[in-house]
């Protein structure tokens, strides 16, 4: 594997960072980042704290004076501006090459690089690459070290935003609360990408307000969205819309103010995530999304299929540029659906997808940032071992079959979201009637009786769900197998059930287990 430098000392900045690299003579780093002017403000800033030379090349204009004065070099092409670097007289240089990584498919160049990094160790010169991506020739693995330059945090977009409101005719007419909500809205996005939001909320009408925050929240999802493996979900859903799971429900109350800076003081660590594990049609997806709603959080889905590229080393790449950009947006909560079917291709992509799980199990074990990770998955079997272990989440809830008590609250809950009342019906006799139905079969039931209704011209009734229901074959029956084996994981103890036991061990002495509908 190529040596990828993740190094974040706490409270470090990227400019300490790499100017700890520099004072340790390392002689060729590659800077990660799409924004090229950022970094080499920050190494033009390093160079002049510490009296530094520093040129940039480019193959366009060749060398240019980005610290220091000195005889700048002549060299027209990639060739000539390593044997100039090689040969400089003055030892305390860096040398800033862009766009290099267009010549790594260069075998000379390569050699050429190669060759001049090992002869840098005995001086203290050092090369810099910058480049959008942190692929790295074989060849150079062993020679360098790659670097993520970090998107700007949030003194710095206000450094953007304070540089565009002086400009002459901008009104502002923001709160004090208002900017620090816009700046907060603009974090996860590059520095020129929140100067045109900002630019555009400010040409709309003229003025910058508390009214602009949405725009920059709207700009910011459409920005995720083409990071390919992030999509930013908006959350109207609250504990209402979730039938019955009360433990777990109680659990997320209990911590709906953890990321709060009284929780700091109190001295309380930020909730690193839940795993929730069960039967498909439970409401697990539901539940992430009444998560963000509850806590008032960004809720950002990572769609591990996406994270997948054709490129050696694209996949991981991928995903902790990914990672990256949620914990820039943090506090939020990070959504990883089934995570079975992407975690899972048991060797047959050359171990793509083992670097990828590994990428995101370190992530999940070493993360600083206040990103709350909800992880679902319908098949346990298909998961590593190392995932659900004590570490990575602070909790894994099982979300069995429901209680009569919780179909019972998903038929009101469902009723109600088609602007009906539930007291027009009869839900103790269709919970009573459903036994063995998760929460996706008893809101289709619910869609089946309002056809029978709609297309017999009257109002659907309690019967027509009682037919529907009749009409189903529950998951419970069709995959009795599959389910069995779930249960049994949940009687062993590997996890919290997230309904009331009580309510499950008073069900269980009410009437066995019917696998199906009852005959009432």
């Amino acid at each position: 594997m190529k040596p990828h430098i993740d190094f974040q000392v706490e409270n470090m900045t990227i400019e300490q960072e790499l100017e700890l690299y520099l004072r340790a003579r390392f002689t060729l780093l590659v800077l990660v980042t799409p924004e090229e002017e950022r970094a080499l403000q920050s190494l033009k800033s390093i160079c002049d704290q510490n009296r530094r030379r520093c040129l940039t090349w480019d193959a366009a204009e060749g060398f240019h004076l980005l610290s220091g004065s000195s005889p700048i070099p002549v060299a027209p092409d990639p060739k000539t501006a390593l044997e100039q670097i090689d040969k400089a007289e003055d030892n305390n240089t860096v040398f800033v090459l862009k766009d290099f990584h267009e010549l790594w498919d260069n075998p000379q160049i390569k050699r050429k690089l190669r060759s001049v990094a090992q002869r840098l160790k005995f001086t203290k010169k050092s090369i810099v690459i910058t480049t959008p991506g942190d692929e790295v020739p074989e060849e150079l693995r062993d020679e360098t070290v790659v670097v993520e330059f970090p998107l700007p945090n949030a003194p710095e977009l206000e450094t953007v935003l304070n540089q565009l409101t002086q400009t002459s005719g901008v009104k502002v007419n923001l709160t004090r609360l208002g900017r620090e909500k816009l700046v907060q809205a603009a974090l996860g996005l590059t520095a020129a990408q929140a100067h045109r939001v900002f630019a555009k909320a400010i040409v709309r009408d003229g003025m910058l307000d508390d009214r602009d925050i949405d725009l920059v929240t709207e700009e910011k999802k459409q920005i995720i969205r083409e990071s390919e493996a992030l999509e930013f979900y908006a959350t109207h859903e609250t504990p209402d819309d979730v039938g019955g799971l009360g433990v777990l429900k109680e659990w997320l109350r209990l911590r709906e103010r953890a990321f709060t800076q009284e929780a700091r003081d109190y001295g309380l660590p930020a909730p690193k995530g839940i795993a929730l594990i069960g039967i498909p049609g439970t409401g697990k997806s539901l539940t992430a999304k009444m998560i963000g709603g509850l806590w008032r959080l960004p809720l950002l889905r990572l769609d591990i299929g996406a994270l997948f590229g054709s490129l050696v080393g694209e996949s991981e790449a991928r995903a902790r540029r990914a990672l990256q950009l949620a914990e820039t947006v943090a506090p939020c909560v990070v959504w990883i659906d089934e995570m079975e079917k992407g975690l899972a291709h048991g060797g047959l992509d050359s171990g793509t997808s083992t670097r990828v799980f590994g990428t995101i199990l370190t992530w999940m074990q070493e993360k600083t940032a206040p990103c709350f990770v909800v992880a679902t998955a319908n098949d346990i079997a298909s998961l590593p071992p190392e995932l659900l272990r004590k570490g990575r989440f602070d909790e894994i809830f099982f979300l069995d079959l429901p209680t009569l008590e919780e179909r019972q609250e998903i038929l009101t809950v469902h009723l109600r979201k088609r602007g009906r009342l539930p007291q027009d019906f009869d839900p103790v006799r269709l919970a009573r009637e459903s036994e063995g139905y998760v929460g996706a079969e008893l809101e289709q039931a619910i869609i089946d009786a309002m056809y029978l209704g709609f297309n017999a011209g009257r109002e659907f009734t309690t019967e027509d769900i009682s037919t529907a229901l009749e009409r189903q074959v529950p998951l419970s029956v069709s995959q009795r197998e599959t389910i069995e084996a779930l249960r049994d994981w949940l009687r062993e103890g590997r996890a919290q059930s997230a309904s009331f036991q009580e309510v499950r061990e008073a069900e269980q002495r009410f009437v066995p287990l019917q696998l199906g509908p009852s005959t009432g």
